[in-house]
């Protein structure tokens, strides 16, 4: 049969005898290790110290405090690693100090007002983080745990502490909390990096055409990273002026700086020849040759023509797009529909991408919409993730929105942004146009 509990720890239980021949035999309880079976000097000199080691001597010098202390928290005992801790002498603490007066201003208040009170109606308090007041003045962050030990009849007799030296754990906690600032603060930088960039990605103000409202939003999904979204509105030459709105792939710096390329090569693009087809056909000449190695970069956008309708008053708009979402068409009786142009392809994938082409006619009261792929991507249900918003569902949208403004067309999308919370988890860019109809009685 093996040995017990107690012989392989090598300590004599109660009731066991110590033999003629030196050895310990059990009765009742665990023995310990026969001397016999102690070759070395060294094993020995343990199995010695294991004996003289005494409860007293384990309580005084345990690896942490003890005290205890009568109902009215006057100490009664307290051992020498506490006494050491605090540099007293035994006689300056029992019976002429409470435990209360060992702790600082902050822990007494907190000992008068929570902790003894949870103590007399629990029986134990365990794991509170106080802090002692030593003798010289400083301070000593610990962990106390406190019992109320009853007598037979039940009654409350005197309350044993035990207190665990906790400075490297307050070190450690301060050091935590020094790097957690510390990253808050880079963290913060880094946002106001990122939302510096992200403006200069964006135009201040949009132009000012005659004849028609424009307005537009940026939603930033994170604002620890640069999107990739962006927009523009600008004059051309001989009363025309371009539009577009795009999504470059990625975000942060790469994406940033495909962004820029993007935006001033659009613009240029359509300086030198406004044909839609044309300003995306240059684009993607110049992202395929920029990015044809181990990174391929790519974009979706949409490229519009504006020109006026001196007739019929409104606006004549080409639009043409690489791979973008349609354009919404409200329309001033109260109809809605997307504006599709098949065919498009991704802008920068292919030497030779295909672009797909619409045109339509904004009358007075009607309004176009742009969007990226932020809105229609996003999650409905955020708990899960399952569910996104769709193309469907922005159409059904907009026929409750139209005849509406641009402005609250962009004001619409944006509450619906909101409602969606963290399902939202790419940036999304939307610009609206809108041709206001004429005053009451005046003819177009």
């Amino acid at each position: 049969m093996g040995r017990s509990c107690g012989e392989e720890n090598g300590v004599a239980g109660a009731g066991a005898a110590r033999g003629a021949d030196g050895t310990t035999e059990a009765h009742g309880a665990a023995s310990v290790w026969r001397t016999g079976d102690l070759h070395s000097s060294d094993d020995r000199a343990q199995f010695s110290a294991l004996l003289e080691d005494s409860a007293e001597d384990l309580y005084e010098h345990a690896p942490c405090g003890y005290l205890s202390t009568l109902l009215d928290g006057r100490i009664a005992k307290v051992n020498t690693t506490l006494l050491d801790w605090l540099g007293y002498e035994r006689d300056d603490l029992l019976g002429r100090r409470h435990f209360s007066d060992l702790l600082t201003v902050g822990g007494r208040l907190y000992h008068e007002t929570h902790f003894a009170p949870l103590l007399r109606l629990q029986g134990e308090v365990s794991g509170i983080a106080l802090e002692l007041k030593t003798a010289d003045g400083s301070r000593l962050p610990v962990l106390v745990t406190s019992t109320v030990r009853t007598g037979r009849d039940g009654q409350p007799l005197l309350i044993r502490t035990t207190l665990f030296d906790a400075r490297d754990r307050r070190a450690y906690e301060t050091e935590l909390l020094r790097a957690r600032e510390e990253a808050e603060r880079e963290r913060e930088r880094l946002q106001r990096l990122a939302a510096t960039l992200q403006k200069t990605l964006l135009p201040p103000a949009l132009a000012n055409v005659p004849g028609l409202d424009v307005s537009a939003y940026y939603h930033i999904a994170s604002v620890d990273e640069v999107g990739g979204d962006f927009y523009d509105l600008f004059p051309l030459a001989e009363g025309a002026w371009g539009l577009f709105l795009g999504d470059v792939c990625g975000k942060g710096a790469a994406a940033a700086a495909v962004t820029s390329l993007t935006r001033y090569t659009l613009r240029a693009a359509a300086v030198y020849d406004p044909d839609p087809v044309a300003v995306l056909g240059n684009l993607n000449t110049v992202l395929n040759h920029e990015y044809n190695g181990s990174d391929p970069r790519f974009c979706t956008v949409i490229f519009g023509l504006l020109t006026p309708d001196p007739d019929q008053g409104g606006f004549h708009v080409t639009l043409a797009s690489g791979g973008h979402p349609p354009a919404l068409l409200m329309r001033a009786d109260g109809t809605a529909d997307q504006l599709p142009t098949p065919g498009g392809q991704l802008i920068g994938v292919l030497a030779d991408a295909h672009i797909g082409t619409t045109a339509v006619r904004l009358a007075p009261g009607d309004t176009l919409l742009l969007h990226t792929d932020g809105l229609t991507e996003a999650h409905v249900n955020a708990v899960d993730g399952e569910d996104r918003y769709g193309d469907d569902a922005l159409l059904d949208f907009a026929r409750t929105l139209a005849p509406t403004t641009a402005s609250d067309t962009v004001g619409a999308i944006r509450d619906l942004l909101d409602t969606f919370g963290s399902g939202v988890d790419d940036d999304t860019a939307v610009l609206a146009i809108h041709v206001p109809r004429p005053p009451s009685g005046e003819l177009t």
